[in-house]
């Protein structure tokens, strides 16, 4: 463990033991795991304001990939002229280029101390007393491909892990299936294979990470899905993209010309 990240983490785990004991008379051996969902939504909490900031970025971001990219295709030879014209499309915007992605860089260290707390075997110097607790008879410091039979469902590791895997690969694909609807409502166009499939990376993580981290990657998986599915609505959507005031400004569209669009009015000027 890095010595950059060995503070905050040595501090969460007393958080999330002390958080434990509290929880241990009313819930017995499911409190261990429900302090790592209550530390994980209290966390996830406090960053909202950064992640309603990565949204309402992408957002940005994806609504002005078109011009970008017309941008990009007419001044391809010439960087300079290409740099100042998106310059000043994100300043009519009221966005940047960073938008959606420095609100996500600001919230590494917070995840990354989590991660690490419920992953690590050892926490200061001593062992890390969360793993030992358990969920229905299985260590929360187990791995999966530890068990004899991994995917035995007759076992309890089996089935804890399977269980764990299948609520992920449900999550997995609600995500890559707002993701792609909010794709095709900003652009019109359909997401890459590698988009569609990057959200699933998160069941391979827990593959390879102790039961502990699983729930961890399970309830802030689950909270980013709830985050975005309430941006993602008909009215949050454009509230989303407009981020108030001048920002994502909406032009109405052209009115067509009289002559256009009442045929009766076309004659009259063509007569005239």
């Amino acid at each position: 463990m890095s010595s950059f990240l060995g503070v905050p983490v040595d501090a969460a785990y007393h958080l999330v033991s002390g958080l434990t004991g509290i929880l241990t008379p009313a819930l017995g051996g499911l409190a261990a795991v429900a302090a790592i969902v209550v530390f994980t939504m209290a966390v996830r909490l406090l960053l909202m304001p950064l992640s309603l900031r990565a949204l309402r970025g992408q957002a940005a971001q994806a609504r002005l990939a078109p011009q970008l990219v017309a941008l990009r295709q007419r001044y391809g030879k010439q960087p300079e002229r290409m740099q100042r014209e998106m310059a000043a499309l994100y300043k009519r915007e009221g966005t940047s280029m960073f938008a959606g992605f420095a609100p996500l860089l600001l919230q590494w260290p917070f995840l990354s101390v989590m991660y690490l707390l419920f992953r690590s075997p050892t926490v200061g110097g001593t062992a890390n007393t969360l793993l030992t607790h358990d969920l229905f008879g299985v260590p929360l410091g187990a791995h999966w491909l530890s068990g004899a039979g991994p995917l035995d469902l007759a076992s309890a590791h089996g089935a804890v892990f399977v269980g764990l895997f299948a609520l992920l690969a449900g999550l997995c694909w609600f995500s890559a299936r707002l993701g792609r609807l909010m794709t095709a409502q900003a652009t019109g166009a359909k997401p890459g294979l590698l988009v569609r499939a990057l959200p699933y990376v998160t069941v391979v993580i827990a593959a390879f990470a102790p039961l502990a981290a699983g729930i961890y990657l399970l309830t802030t998986l689950a909270w980013s899905l709830a985050e975005r599915m309430l941006y993602s609505r008909p009215k949050g959507w454009t509230a989303l993209s407009t981020d108030h005031g001048s920002r994502g400004r909406r032009f109405p569209p052209e009115r067509p010309s009289l002559t256009q669009s009442d045929p009766r009015r076309r004659r009259t000027a063509s007569v005239e």
